[in-house]
């Protein structure tokens, strides 16, 4: 056997091991990766399950329970979605009767859980201070019946007062004030107070106290005599 034979047969036998060696390697190589791509399209899947998970409990829909009486054609209780207006309620009611008179009322305000919404008649807001003066003594009179409390009665938050106490003295809310307050400021008659419920039923709540000067016949002066006893 000559040199160059031996030699021959070594190289043979080392590319035939090295071919196994490399099919080996390949074949190992491509069960690694097909592993590794079922896992990662695995967690790719279950990521988006959960952010779809996550937007659906996010966008989950918030309802109220809201009360609306007087003057519509159909009164009770309502269920109704989270940013929803007076004016939904209203038309969930069945609309408004021929007797209502909604210049004191902001249609435009959302609404909140267990909210109280009164509509009323024509002589009803013709005669307010006499009407709100009826309805505080029913509200004493279902408070108070018999010493036992009653969680039906119509509570004070749930009404349209908006006055508070701020730095010491009373002011009154200029988006959501009846009649019968805006004419408690210095300076504003009903006139004055019926524009001010007829802009923000139109226009939307106040910004800014400032936006009051955009009411027909509140001027500067009206406004510098005022600024004191209002909020927003």
């Amino acid at each position: 056997m000559t040199f160059t034979y031996r030699h021959r047969k070594q190289i043979i036998i080392i590319t035939i091991i090295s071919a196994l060696l490399l099919v080996l390697g390949g074949f190992a190589f491509y069960k690694f990766y097909s592993t590794t791509k079922s896992e990662d399209k695995l967690v790719i899947k279950t990521s988006k399950e959960d952010i779809k998970k996550e937007k659906e409990e996010d966008t989950a829909d918030i309802y109220y329970q809201v009360d609306i009486k007087g003057e519509v054609n159909v009164p009770g209780i309502y269920t109704v979605k989270e940013n929803s207006r007076v004016i939904d309620v209203i038309r969930l009611a069945g609309d408004l009767t021929e007797n209502a008179d909604t210049s004191v009322l902001n249609l435009s305000k959302k609404v909140v859980d267990e909210m109280v919404i009164i509509v009323y008649s024509y002589d009803e807001v013709a005669n307010f201070t006499e009407t709100l003066e009826k309805e505080k003594a029913e509200q004493e009179a279902c408070l108070n019946q018999n010493e036992i409390t009653n969680d039906a009665c119509i509570e004070d938050d749930n009404t349209t007062s908006t006055s508070e106490v701020i730095d010491g003295s009373i002011k009154v809310s200029i988006n959501t004030a009846t009649l019968e307050e805006l004419m408690q400021l210095p300076g504003i008659g009903e006139t004055k107070a019926n524009a001010i419920i007829e802009y923000r039923n139109k226009v939307g709540s106040f910004k800014n106290i400032e936006e009051l000067k955009e009411v027909n016949g509140i001027g500067d002066s009206t406004f510098d005599n005022i600024k004191k006893n209002i909020t927003i």
